[in-house]
């Protein structure tokens, strides 16, 4: 079952009392957190969570802290599906 909040607030909130195979955060959140501060949190509150980080600015500053804090990579925005997949 997957859950969807719409902020890092709410994220934080969740995560406190449940457990995630993966959150995906987007760099930029408005209004109030965006991606960075939530990932810092989840290393007190969940030691080890898996994190996946979106970003449309691809080299900011921010998405380089995050990956410090863990993420190991981010997805690039716009999401773009290939035409040529073979979904057999």
């Amino acid at each position: 079952m997957s859950k969807s909040v719409s902020s890092g607030e709410e994220a934080l909130i969740y995560l406190k009392a449940h457990k995630a195979d993966l959150v995906v955060l987007d760099m930029i959140m408005d209004p109030g957190m965006d991606g960075l501060e939530p990932t810092g949190a989840f290393l007190i509150i969940r030691p080890g969570q898996k994190r996946l980080s979106s970003a449309g600015f691809s080299e900011s500053d921010r998405v380089h802290a995050a990956q410090a804090l863990g993420v190991g990579a981010y997805v690039r925005k716009p999401y773009v599906m290939e035409k040529n997949w073979d979904w057999r």
